[in-house]
């Protein structure tokens, strides 16, 4: 993720059309048996889900500056090599190391009660004895510039928004300490951010301004934030004492992991898909986003093992420090320089691994594709801001959806790309984003509960076909996708 801060979202300029408006070229008729022997090898294929369980129970979880994100990226190199992957890279990037600790929450007044908690990532920690205040619960910023500095100054502020989606409502968690902190609040509590929870703590990261105090801030399940509120709108005075030992050490050397296809023809133009290597230190990080890594190496993978041979490169690319930083993605753009305008496309998968429905797809240039996941993956979700896409772009991607339709993933909609792929958005690269039906995505975002058992594996298989497919024909037909007007 970027910089974790709230979605202001313009709607922009993007010109879209209908099929009917563009002249239909050859591309269904061209790529529909190759289309097929791809969808099914990957419904057929068990290797994909095999890797992705590897890298859950004998990896686990990997968050930036960790030993065991080195051993994954140090795996996930070799995995490509086995599987021919041509041009295995692990270029070197330097992440932040944010080091958890040990942490608590716990309700001392009006009873004792442990609260189930996660420390927000990136946030500093308590003195050693902790702080324990009296805890004052709002549901919006409006309400907290309400009360004042005179009624927040050394006080806890619980942030119990109402649940809109996670695009609406992650900015209590992305800026919610600063805000507090500007009135003299001594930390945040923050309602998790999801709409479903049996006592379930999520984290994520947050974004500290340099206008505020860096306070403790962490995420309290979704029950025990509305317990507080009901007690302090009752008049029921609330006292919880938060202890935590998070801390900064100095930035790590990591590494993005990257293999590729060479191209036939056009070996200089590359499409490029991935997804973020590193997750947050708990759980295993199935679909956040081990899914998305071993999807879109997969769908690579395939291509190589039946032998089609696309005119340009497809290059599959692991970025790190996704979640908390976006380190990755930048030294990527930084690593291609001017060869970037040879990017033809760039593919994300970012939102787990449930049915797939399509994607989104964007023009790119600046301000292109999303600057920060809203609601990765849900088809639900409000389209970021985009420059000009073209009539014929649209319509192009419109046809490569058909070949996807017996899958029922051949959706294509305005608004496509991810974080890690938002630099090259910025400097005009078309973007896709994967688009499932985003079912239960939230219920496990950033929690313990994002393990390899909620993978569904036909799901999983669906994801990769759809990549292997658009990728595919992305790197094949004549034209660049960007270039049709």
């Amino acid at each position: 993720m970027v910089k974790m801060l709230p979605l202001l979202f313009v709607a922009g300029a993007l010109v879209a059309a209908s099929p009917q408006q563009v002249p239909p070229s050859k591309i269904v008729d061209t790529y529909r048996e190759p289309s097929r022997k791809l969808i099914a090898a990957a419904l057929a294929d068990q290797e994909g889900l095999q890797r992705l369980q590897y890298l859950c129970d004998r990896i686990g979880n990997r968050v930036s500056g960790s030993e065991s994100l080195e051993r994954a990226i140090e795996w996930a190199a070799g995995e490509m090599r086995k599987a021919g992957l041509e041009n295995v890279q692990t270029p070197p990037v330097m992440v932040p190391k944010w080091v958890r600790g040990r942490e608590s929450a716990t309700l001392v007044a009006p009873v004792q009660k442990p609260l189930a908690m996660l420390g927000l990532g990136m946030s500093v920690g308590t003195p050693a004895a902790g702080i324990t205040a009296d805890v004052i619960a709002v549901n919006s910023f409006e309400q907290l510039a309400a009360l004042g500095k005179d009624k927040v100054a050394g006080k806890i502020i619980l942030f119990n928004p109402t649940w809109e989606g996670y695009g609406q409502t992650v900015m209590y968690r992305s800026s919610g300490a600063s805000r507090a902190a500007q009135l003299g609040a001594a930390a945040v509590l923050v309602r998790s951010m999801t709409g479903t929870s049996l006592q379930t703590p999520h984290t994520g990261a947050l974004a500290y301004t340099d206008d505020a105090p860096k306070i403790p801030a962490a995420a309290v399940s979704v029950e025990d934030a509305a317990m507080i509120e009901r007690l302090v709108k009752g008049g029921t005075p609330v006292r919880v004492r938060l202890a935590m030992e998070a801390h900064q050490d100095a930035d790590a050397p990591s590494h993005n992991v990257m293999g590729e296809i060479r191209g036939s023809e056009k070996p200089e133009e590359v499409v490029v898909l991935g997804g973020h290597i590193d997750s947050w230190d708990i759980g295993q990080g199935a679909n956040d986003d081990g899914s998305g890594i071993m999807a879109t190496f997969q769908a690579v993978a395939l291509i190589k093992k039946l032998g089609l041979k696309p005119r340009r490169t497809i290059r599959v690319v692991f970025w790190v420090n996704e979640e908390n930083g976006g380190a990755g993605g930048r030294a990527y753009r930084e690593m291609v320089g001017d060869a970037v305008k040879n990017h033809v496309a760039a593919i994300e998968m970012d939102g787990g691994a449930e049915k797939p429905l399509g994607f989104g797809f964007g023009g790119g240039g600046e301000g292109g594709g999303l600057t920060r996941r809203q609601a990765p993956g849900a088809a639900s979700a409000a389209a970021p801001r985009q420059t000009a896409t073209s009539a014929a772009s649209m319509a192009r991607a419109v046809e490569i959806g058909k070949l996807l339709e017996e899958i029922e993933a051949g959706q294509m909609r305005p608004g496509g790309g991810g974080s890690d792929i938002s630099p090259l958005l910025a400097v005009g690269v078309p973007g896709f984003g994967v688009q499932t039906v985003g079912t239960h995505y939230f219920d496990w975002h950033h929690t313990n509960a994002d393990s390899f058992d909620k993978i569904v594996p036909h799901e999983f298989q669906l994801n990769v076909a759809s990549l292997a497919v658009l990728s595919y024909v992305l790197a094949d037909m004549p034209e660049r996708i960007g270039d049709l007007k």
